[in-house]
């Protein structure tokens, strides 16, 4: 049995499939189902005995408590946070209450479940954090990628909360001997991610002939990363991560958010050529830059590449594709999210769950 927490968001429930189809443990799912959780994206699940949902939040100590006391995991993977920067620059006191208070809670919690253990299963347990490029800042064009060890630079409130949880997580492994693991990843993307984010909203506006509005010039450089790799990685890093380590998870490409709507545009071009809003790209507007805007992340993945020998399964292109194909074929969906119809879903179908 493993905790997995923020397990209906868009990278986790991510995770969550994953697992359920190619792990033999079962899962215990905490999220708090927030704006961007939405238990839908784990509706083949249901009644799956491999997956047990709890509603709750990482902040509620008892919960947490109770949780590690009844289930047992053998390992935590927590993708439970506030990760969008924009809603961090107009709410940041939400992103330091989950971010860090939650991360400190399940963190301490999970540390005097582990003191209890018998030493065996203290040997097997690892508690692996989900953070993120961001936490080490902008990077100059010519700058060399981020490696583990390069210095922290927080330049938003999103940023600068993951940044102090990261610390957290480090003290606990150094002060405590706690078998923690961190990584840092690049821009998700794929399935079931909450229309707010780059891609999926270029591609929902481009299918109703919206603006597609980009920050600034659109120079800014991204890494992306297909959601599966990056559940991938963290699937290897919990088995065979040395404890205490930190691992970068990235693709070897950068594109800028320019680069990456015109690619969207292109696809979409290709399959709707007698489209009203042919060509798609005539939708792009420039809007004014958001503050704080980093201009570059990179990740070096050397690391992960010769000590776990992983590596992305496939090139931004053809997952680029894929997610375009996944959210044209899934439009009921997004319907339920843009419109918020998919809350009135999760309180029919967990009623008990849903507050």
């Amino acid at each position: 049995m493993i905790l997995v927490t923020g397990g209906a968001g868009f990278i986790g429930s991510n995770f969550v499939l994953q697992w359920i189809a190619e792990e033999s443990d079962a899962i215990v799912n905490l999220d708090n189902l927030t704006y961007a959780g939405n238990l839908e994206n784990l509706i083949s699940l249901t009644n799956n005995p491999k997956h047990t949902f709890i509603k709750g939040d990482i902040k509620d100590q008892k919960l947490v408590k109770d949780l590690l006391n009844k289930y047992q995991p053998k390992a935590i993977i927590n993708f439970a946070a506030e990760s969008h920067v924009d809603r961090s620059i107009d709410y940041p006191a939400e992103f330091v209450q989950t971010n860090i208070v939650g991360t400190f809670n399940l963190l301490n919690e999970a540390y005097q479940y582990w003191k209890a253990l018998p030493p065996e299963k203290q040997n097997k347990f690892r508690f692996v954090h989900i953070s993120t490029d961001e936490v080490f800042g902008s990077l100059d064009a010519a700058e060399a990628a981020s490696t583990e060890l390069s210095k922290y630079a927080p330049n938003s409130p999103y940023s600068a909360s993951k940044a102090s949880a990261d610390f957290l997580v480090r003290s606990y492994h150094k002060t405590f001997n706690f078998p923690t693991l961190t990584t840092y990843c690049t821009n998700n993307y794929g399935p079931y991610q909450f229309p707010e984010k780059l891609i999926p909203l270029v591609i929902i506006n481009a299918l109703k002939g919206k603006k597609l509005p980009i920050y600034g010039d659109g120079g800014n450089i991204r890494n992306w990363i297909y959601v599966e790799d990056h559940c991938n990685a963290v699937r290897l890093i919990l088995t065979k991560g040395r404890p205490g380590e930190s691992y970068n998870i990235a693709n070897p490409y950068s594109n800028t958010n320019l680069e990456v709507v015109k690619e969207i545009c292109k696809i979409l071009d290709e399959l709707f050529p007698k489209s009203p809003h042919f060509p798609h790209a005539s939708l792009i507007q420039f809007v004014k830059d958001r503050p704080g805007h980093d201009r570059r992340y990179a990740l070096d993945t050397t690391k992960i590449q010769t000590e776990l020998g992983w590596k992305p399964k496939a090139e931004f292109e053809s997952n680029l594709r894929k997610t375009v194909l996944w959210y044209i074929d899934n439009s009921e969906w997004i319907k339920k999210v843009t419109t918020g119809e998919y809350r009135n879903w999760m309180k029919t179908h967990y009623p008990k769950e849903i507050r």
